[in-house]
């Protein structure tokens, strides 16, 4: 993703974009994987994880990034395709991999259909499968 285009996204989901901003949204969009803030800071070079972590925390209330829990390097973070700065349309499950660590997208399955009962409101979900990825599971 090229400066232009951060700018473009930050602005279309509300979000002033700083340099700082600029730098994460081009980090993320280049990721393969979702990252954890450290993996972040370790790519970010330029930035402390103080700096990272705020733009973080505003990508996600403007639905620019999704928040994976339940990982094994606590959170990680992942590009949302959604275009809407309100609610998120890009949901989707995600599979860890117990050996190597990573966190993928499984952009292609749908979010299982789940009826709440009464009362209760969602503003969120996260689904992770665990277990080996092709290339762990491949050995055995």
């Amino acid at each position: 993703m090229n400066e232009a285009r951060a700018i473009e996204l930050l602005e279309q989901h509300g979000v002033k974009p700083t340099a700082n901003r600029i730098v994460v949204a081009k980090a993320l969009a280049a990721a393969e994987n979702p990252m954890s803030l450290a993996e972040l800071e370790r790519k970010i070079l330029t930035i402390d994880k103080s700096g990272i972590f705020r733009a973080l925390t505003l990508f996600r209330e403007h639905h620019l990034v999704h928040v994976i829990e339940g990982g094994g390097e606590g959170v990680k973070y992942e590009f949302c395709h959604s275009h809407s700065h309100e609610h998120d349309e890009d949901v989707h499950p995600h599979f860890f991999c117990e050996r190597c660590q990573k966190t993928f997208c499984l952009d292609n399955m749908g979010m299982p259909d789940i009826t709440l009962p009464d009362g209760f409101r969602p503003r969120s979900a996260n689904l992770i499968i665990k277990g080996l990825c092709p290339d762990c599971a491949g050995g055995l």
